[in-house]
């Protein structure tokens, strides 16, 4: 039995969409953009440092956006 399934891509690609958006919610006080929510945010930082080289790529960024922060 067969099953085809051509919403999967388009799920994937909009969970990627909003993991990218909540990075850059997470790291944007390190990156000067001011974060209302920053003070809930800071705990999930370590939480998040082994994707965030993945993230900066897909974003564009070769290198990390963060001065004291050198993932490359």
């Amino acid at each position: 039995m067969y099953y085809n399934a051509p919403y999967r891509a388009a799920i994937a690609r909009a969970k990627r969409d909003e993991d990218d958006l909540f990075m850059l919610l997470v790291f944007s006080e390190m990156m000067g953009i001011p974060n209302p929510a920053s003070w809930y945010t800071l705990e999930l930082q370590p939480l998040l440092l082994e994707r965030f080289h993945d993230w900066h790529v897909r974003m564009g960024m070769p290198r990390s956006p963060l001065d004291q922060f050198r993932c490359c």
